[in-house]
């Protein structure tokens, strides 16, 4: 059976909404780092927003909605960054745009923390789960046509896969550089190896 997929009952339109979908998202975002997914609750999402609890239930049916929302986010934040370095290639020196690609993508989790927590989060039910994977392989699809000058010899759907594993690898590494007593450079710079080989390995 097929997990169903996690989306916001509605996507506002109008300015007055957004303002209270994004504040929403904001707070809930601050509340899940303090707090942890178990003692994350959507009446004290609303409290601390300071707006009604029909409100929130307006745009999120539950705490899985928004988690799998704040997750979103985080893509479209990764996705802005690929779109940037997509940009820039192909080229003779692409190695360099990755190195460059990873420090920036890396640099946005040092500075927001929540990402970690969001990403836990979003690991706790089956329906979670694959919302999670929806917007993975999103993200993927992304990478894939970036990769597609660098890896003119690839076959389309291996170079699909080969971008769902670049991501899964890239958030998996990215989260464990930022754990309790990880050397976070160095982590990092293991990505950075990882994700080089691999590549150049598909090319030849």
């Amino acid at each position: 059976m097929t997990a169903e997929l996690l989306e916001p009952r509605r996507r506002p339109t109008q300015e007055r909404s957004r303002i209270k979908f994004d504040h929403l998202l904001q707070v809930s975002r601050a509340l899940l780092l303090e707090v942890g997914f178990e003692s994350f609750t959507c009446e004290e999402v609303a409290q601390r927003a300071q707006l009604p609890i029909g409100t929130l239930y307006q745009f999120f049916a539950n705490k899985y909605v928004i988690v799998c929302e704040l997750d979103r986010q985080d893509a479209v934040a990764v996705r802005d960054e690929l779109v940037e370095f997509a940009g820039q290639i192909p080229s003779l020196d692409w190695l360099r745009f990755l190195d460059r690609l990873i420090d920036h993508v890396a640099a946005l989790w040092v500075a927001d923390p929540s990402r970690r927590a969001v990403w836990h989060a979003v690991q706790s039910t089956p329906a979670t789960r694959a919302t999670a994977a929806v917007t993975e392989r999103e993200l993927a699809a992304e990478v894939a046509r970036a990769l597609a000058p660098l890896t003119p010899g690839t076959p389309r759907e291996r170079r699909r896969i080969m971008a769902e594993v670049l991501v899964h690898v890239t958030y998996s590494m990215l989260n464990f550089s930022i754990r309790d007593g990880q050397e976070h450079n160095e982590a990092v710079i293991e990505l950075k190896r990882l994700l080089a080989a691999y590549l150049l390995s598909a090319e030849s």
